[in-house]
């Protein structure tokens, strides 16, 4: 599979609404097959780190349950007491031929901007007394779906919200198959940062490529991109990809850091913009160091 055209492409006109900037690179971004390439293409598109993110968490989420459509949907996991299974206080029940869902999400990506809320749910729990979760499309539009938009200090771009779902109707088609957390609550992390991480290596070709920077370093940016490619192609609950993607995280930081001395002393609204944005990178930095430990003890 080839790797896709990253040196030819260029940003699209600026905007900070990440809305227009969706609408513009669609097709360019449309004409990849697989999530990652796209996530690829997305981020050398950006002339921001908020849309690359933007770019690789829609693709991530694309992966992981299998959508064409290009339309954008957001996760809703986090409750009011974390993420855990046990943590999951929002209920899925009969309702005559069809499903309600009620409850609560604390913080939901890209959720003010989506079409579709991908919400995990309980049944209850099962004999054993583990909870028994499901993954539901919820349409935002929805009778009893409401949000409560908020937005973080850095990417102000990326919209987030809380969500609550007031015994929202729903169908047996909408509940996607397998146990919610296990098939995908606990793989969509791995899914999330090989995404991410590929959209954010294609920024860092775009931006090298805008600023004339050294070949040598966009050389460096292209094997690694063929890197988090291969990485999120890759088994998301196997402990080697788990492993492979901490060092490629470990490149990450190290290319950043070699691109931002190359940029130093260019005062452009690109550079305050990253500047403003660059702490999104040591968001769950605890959960992927857990999540790393956890890969060496099962290799050994």
């Amino acid at each position: 599979m080839l790797l896709p055209d990253l040196l030819s492409q260029r940003a699209m006109p600026s905007t900070d609404s990440l809305t227009a900037w969706w609408e513009q690179t669609r097709e360019a971004r449309g004409r990849e097959t697989t999530t990652v390439d796209r996530a690829l293409v997305g981020g050398v598109l950006a002339d921001r780190l908020g849309f690359a993110f933007a770019a690789g968490y829609h693709e991530a989420l694309r992966a992981l349950v299998q959508t064409k459509s290009d339309d954008i949907c957001a996760l809703c996991i986090t409750e009011a007491r974390g993420n855990s299974p046990k943590d999951i206080d929002t209920t899925l029940t009969i309702a005559g031929d069809d499903f309600e869902i009620t409850g609560k999400k604390k913080w939901a990506t890209t959720a003010p901007l989506a079409k579709t809320l991908l919400v995990c749910a309980t049944l209850g729990n099962s004999p054993d007394g583990k909870a028994m979760l499901r993954l539901v499309r919820v349409p935002t539009d929805a009778p009893g779906v409401r949000l409560t938009a908020s937005s973080a200090p850095f990417v102000p771009e990326i919209p987030h919200a809380e969500v609550e779902l007031d015994h929202v109707r729903v169908t047996a088609d909408d509940i996607l198959p397998g146990d919610g957390y296990t098939d995908y609550v606990k793989p969509f992390r791995t899914i999330e940062d090989a995404h991410v991480h590929a959209a954010l290596f294609g920024y860092l070709i775009g931006t090298a490529r805008r600023h004339n920077l050294a070949n040598d370093l966009i050389e460096q940016l292209l094997a690694t991109a063929v890197t988090a490619r291969a990485i999120a192609l890759a088994d998301p609950t196997s402990p080697t990809t788990h492993l492979a993607l901490a060092g490629l995280i470990t490149f990450a930081g190290e290319h950043v850091v070699e691109t931002e001395r190359a940029l130093e002393g260019i005062d452009d609204d690109e550079w305050k913009r990253w500047v403003r944005d660059r702490a999104l990178l040591r968001v769950a930095g605890a959960a992927r160091a857990a999540r790393c430990e956890r890969a060496w003890e099962a290799v050994r």
